[in-house]
C-alpha cells in the first residue's frame, strides 16, 4: 500500500492466509467443516463465499491445514471431544503452529497442497488478470496423484472468480469426477461471477462481515501499534473485513478519511486550498494506491449518508461531525439527484483508474460536483 506513516505495521510485516494461524468471528463456519469432516462424508468440493477480506482464503488454509495433518495421522487428534462437549470454547481447526503440517504449508512445501492462483505471465513478466487453464490442468495432474503422505490432495483456488473460460470448465470437470481422498477449495468474493453449474456442484459456506470487536480484535494481533481509537475508526471503515481495515492502516486510511471529511464539512463553499492540498498528495508518484482507497472511501461515505437521510436516521459516526452536511446539505436537497452524484462519481473513479487519467482532475472533479449539487 502507498504512503505508510512512520511506526506502523506496513503491508508486507502482515502475516498472509498461509500463515496466519488464527481466524476471528468464524467459528460456525469452522465448526460446519469440522462436523463435515468427522462425519466420514466430506464434501470433495466447497465453496467459501463473502467479502473481500472478511478471512475466507485464511480458513481454506486453516481446513487445508488441519485436514492434512489429520490424515496424515491417520484419525482424529483426540480434539472430536472437546469439539462437541464444550461448543462454547472448542478451537475446531487449530493447528499448532509449530507442527510441522503448518511450517511446510506456510512454506509452500507440501507435497499434498497445491494453491491455484494468478500466474506471471512468461512474456510481460507481470500478473496476469485472470487464472487460465493452464494452471488448471496442473490441478488436474495434481489431484490424480496418490496423496504422498497417506491422508488426502488438498487444491485451494484462490481466488475462483479469476478464472477465465477455459479454466472454469476445467475445474467444473474435476469437481463433478473427483478422485478419491481429494478435497477442492475454491474460495470466491462474487460467486455469480462462476458458472451455475460450479455453484450447484459444491457445498457452499457463506461468511459474513465480522462485528467490529472481532476486527479490532484481528487489528490488535496483527497490527499492534495502533492506538485504540484508530482500531475502531479503521474497524468500523473496514466494514467489518479484518484485510479492508488493515489495508487502510497500511495505507494511511483514517488520516485520508478524516482530510475528506472536512472537505464535506466545508459544503456548500469547499475549502479549495485544502481540496487541491488533497489532490496535489493522491497525485504524485507512488501515491496510486492511495487514491484508490480515498476514491472507495469518497464514495462509500456518500453512498451512507444518502442512505441515512432518507431513512431520517444517522448511523454511528466514523469520525465526530462526518454526518453535520449529510444533514445540512444532503438533508435539504432532491436525494435522487444526490444518487444520480453518487453513481457519476463511482463511474468516474473506475473509468479514471482503467484509463489512467490524471488523478488531482478526477479528485477536483468530484468534489466540484459535490459542491455543485450542495448548492442546487
Amino acid at each position: 500500500m502507498a504512503e505508510p506513516r512512520a511506526g506502523k505495521n506496513q503491508e508486507s510485516e502482515i502475516p498472509g492466509p498461509r500463515a496466519t494461524p488464527d481466524l476471528f468471528g468464524h467459528r460456525d463456519a469452522e465448526r460446519a467443516l469440522r462436523a463435515a469432516y468427522d462425519s466420514g462424508r466430506l464434501a470433495h468440493a466447497w465453496l467459501i463465499t463473502g467479502p473481500r477480506g472478511v478471512g475466507k482464503a485464511t480458513l481454506a488454509y486453516r481446513f487445508a491445514r488441519w485436514v492434512l495433518a489429520e490424515g496424515a495421522a491417520g484419525g482424529t487428534t483426540g480434539s472430536q471431544a472437546a469439539l462437541f462437549d464444550d461448543p462454547g470454547k472448542a478451537d475446531p481447526l487449530a493447528l499448532d503452529p509449530a507442527h510441522p503440517v503448518f511450517h511446510r504449508v506456510r512454506s509452500g512445501g507440501h507435497a499434498d497442497l497445491l494453491v491455484i492462483e494468478r500466474t506471471i505471465h512468461p512474456k510481460t513478466r507481470r500478473i496476469r488478470r485472470e487464472i487460465v487453464v493452464e494452471d488448471v490442468r496442473r490441478l488436474g495432474e495434481f489431484l490424480s496423484l496418490t496423496p504422498a503422505e497417506g491422508g488426502w490432495r488438498v487444491a485451494i483456488v484462490d481466488v475462483a472468480d479469476e478464472l477465465n473460460r477455459a479454466g472454469a470448465n476445467a475445474v467444473l470437470k474435476l469437481i463433478e469426477e473427483p478422485p478419491p481422498r481429494a478435497l477442492i477449495l475454491l474460495v470466491s468474493h462474487v460467486p455469480g461471477r462462476l458458472p451455475p453449474t460450479i455453484r450447484s456442484r459444491c457445498r457452499r459456506l457463506a461468511l459474513t462481515p465480522l462485528d467490529d470487536a472481532d476486527v479490532i480484535a484481528v487489528l490488535g494481533r496483527l497490527a499492534p501499534d495502533l492506538d485504540a481509537a484508530e482500531a475502531v475508526v479503521l474497524a468500523r471503515l473496514g466494514r467489518g473485513s479484518p484485510g479492508q481495515a488493515l489495508g487502510l492502516a497500511a495505507g494511511g486510511g483514517v488520516d485520508l478519511y478524516k482530510s475528506m471529511m472536512t472537505l464535506v464539512a466545508s459544503l456548500p463553499d469547499l475549502d479549495v486550498p485544502a481540496l487541491h492540498a488533497l489532490g496535489d498528495r493522491l497525485a504524485r508518484a507512488g501515491a496510486e494506491a492511495a487514491y484508490v482507497t480515498a476514491m472507495d472511501l469518497l464514495c462509500q461515505w456518500l453512498a451512507r449518508a444518502i442512505a441515512a437521510v432518507g431513512r431520517e436516521a444517522m448511523p454511528t459516526e466514523i469520525v465526530p461531525g462526518e454526518f453535520d452536511a449529510a444533514r445540512r446539505v444532503i438533508g435539504r436537497g432532491d436525494l435522487d439527484q444526490w444518487v444520480a452524484l453518487w453513481e457519476n462519481i463511482s463511474r468516474l473513479a473506475a473509468r479514471a483508474e482503467r484509463i489512467n487519467l490524471n488523478r488531482k482532475q478526477v479528485v477536483l472533479s468530484a468534489f466540484t460536483a459535490l459542491e455543485s449539487v450542495a448548492r442546487a
